[in-house]
């Protein structure tokens, strides 16, 4: 369970408009994450992190693996 819920919230990181080099604090992650998913839903940051996979992989995948690194340490902490 623990997993899942990792992946969505890193879904729902890649599906915001924050950036890597905005140098969010954890704070600003988290609530980036949260309102995302209460904007989005899970099926749709789903979709747009497929979208983009599908768009543009040399750079989602870059940034699938911030989103992962940035959720671990904002919501692990």
């Amino acid at each position: 369970m623990h997993a899942l819920i990792a992946d969505i919230r890193s879904e729902a990181l890649f599906a915001s408009n924050l950036q890597r080099s905005q140098h969010p604090t954890v704070e600003s992650i988290r609530a980036v994450v949260n309102s995302t998913v209460d904007r989005l839903g899970q099926r749709r940051c789903s979709e747009v992190v497929a979208q983009e996979f599908g768009e543009h992989p040399d750079c989602a995948l870059d940034r699938m693996r911030w989103a992962r690194r940035a959720v671990r340490l904002a919501f692990e902490a």
